[in-house]
């Protein structure tokens, strides 16, 4: 009957198919990354097999090359199918091989934040070998009115409420850049707002330079942001800018989707 799938007949079985998602649940929470062999062991296919469909798959989008390696993973774009282990994971679990394949190519340090009242808190973080006096650990904050991760988020809540948290704690200027004065601030975040991203020039660290972008909910309230951060002496920030918001803005656009895919749940989970 037209509709009705016939399950019990191995020749209504499209085996390309089945090889396929075959090679989709190789990966899984504890094994994220792979190699062509080992897609091919867990897959139970061969080597030759294995290759030509982690290709096709990352022709289409759903399987991603891991950088400076022979390893691959899963895209955000699965979550589109139900894939168990992506939508069951928190965004610091999705961000990771996002923010990692930003160092030390077109970043010193790349991470995921989130607001906490008048604070950012640091969620994820990557940084590279180089010596460094100012240092970011997972779980330490910084004061959202300094920061470009928290200009990034503040700019999408309305404006009474910026006013407040920017008002709780003491602005204090950390270098000879950091606005501290309500109104200055009110008004960078409806820049902020404007070109969709945030940017500091050693406001909340001399030397260095970073841009934000949020990630927002369905209702596009910030849930969290993602920063890429480079020493000035790297590069002009004008460079910086061109070079790294088009893939600041992937990894927020794929962070945003994987949030309203998982109807909000990937936002309050884990973090």
């Amino acid at each position: 009957m037209e509709g009705q799938v016939a399950t019990d007949n191995p020749k209504n079985v499209v085996q390309s198919v089945a090889k396929a998602f075959a090679v989709l649940r190789a990966f899984d929470a504890d094994l994220p990354e792979l190699t062509i062999s080992e897609v091919a062991a867990r897959a139970a296919v061969d080597r030759g097999t294995a290759f030509r469909f982690i290709h096709t798959l990352c022709h289409l989008g759903y399987v991603a090359s891991v950088a400076h390696s022979r390893r691959f993973r899963l895209t955000l774009k699965c979550l589109e199918l139900g894939y168990t282990p992506l939508a069951r994971a928190d965004l610091k679990v999705l961000s990771r091989p996002l923010l990692r394949e930003l160092v030390p190519d077109v970043a010193d340090a790349a991470s995921l934040g989130m607001l906490d009242g008048e604070s950012v808190v640091y969620m994820e973080r990557f940084q590279g070998d180089y010596p460094q006096t100012f240092d970011r650990r997972v779980g330490s904050r910084t004061g959202a009115y300094a920061a470009a991760l928290g200009h990034a988020m503040l700019a999408y809540l309305p404006e009474e409420r910026q006013r407040e948290l920017l008002s709780r704690g003491e602005r204090v200027k950390l270098s000879e850049r950091t606005l501290i004065d309500l109104d200055a601030l009110i008004d960078r975040l409806r820049q902020v707002r404007g070109q969709g991203y945030a940017v500091s020039d050693g406001e909340n660290a001399f030397g260095l330079r970073t841009v934000a972008t949020p990630i927002l909910d369905d209702n596009g309230q910030p849930v969290a942001g993602v920063s890429a951060t480079i020493r000035a002496e790297r590069m002009p920030l004008d460079i910086f800018v061109a070079e790294v918001l088009p893939r600041m803005n992937r990894i927020a656009a794929d962070l945003t989707k994987a949030v309203h895919l998982s109807f909000g749940t990937i936002a309050h989970s884990g973090g």
